[in-house]
């Protein structure tokens, strides 16, 4: 497989250039700040336990975030996203390193337009995958 650099000339197989963040508080902070999402798992360790987790967790819509990032990153001004959903699988922990990534699942022509659809995830550092999705991306012409 080979990486796309080009949504134009990307075909069935093509992975797409991938985003990696450090995560952790600052991260989150910063996200929650924007979203108005102060909540207790999300900032402070104790609380992530109380819930289960080895320490607070950051918000699953961030890894939607990132998705969407690696999409727009890659898409540059050759097109749009159509559409993105994923499920949250796991959990984003302090100290994580996540990798956003992609794989050209096929072409396709509807409307008049150019579609590609894409098999997308968030992974953590040792491939644990977090949250797997798919999304649509019509390209210009």
């Amino acid at each position: 497989m080979a990486v796309s650099t080009n949504p134009l000339t990307a075909q069935a197989g093509d992975t797409l250039p991938g985003l990696q963040r450090e995560t952790g508080l600052e991260n989150w902070n910063r996200y929650a700040a924007v979203n108005y999402e102060f909540v207790p798992i999300h900032m402070d360790d104790e609380a992530g336990r109380a819930a289960g987790y080895r320490t607070a967790f950051g918000m699953g819509n961030l890894q939607v975030s990132y998705l969407h990032n690696m999409l727009r990153d890659w898409l540059g001004d050759s097109g749009r996203i159509v559409k993105l959903a994923c499920q949250f699988r796991s959990p984003n922990t302090r100290g994580m390193t996540v990798h956003a990534e992609g794989t050209v699942l096929g072409r396709r022509q509807e409307d008049g337009r150019q579609l590609l659809d894409l098999k997308i995830w968030t992974r953590d550092q040792d491939g644990n995958e977090l949250a797997p999705g798919t999304a649509t991306v019509a390209l210009d012409s």
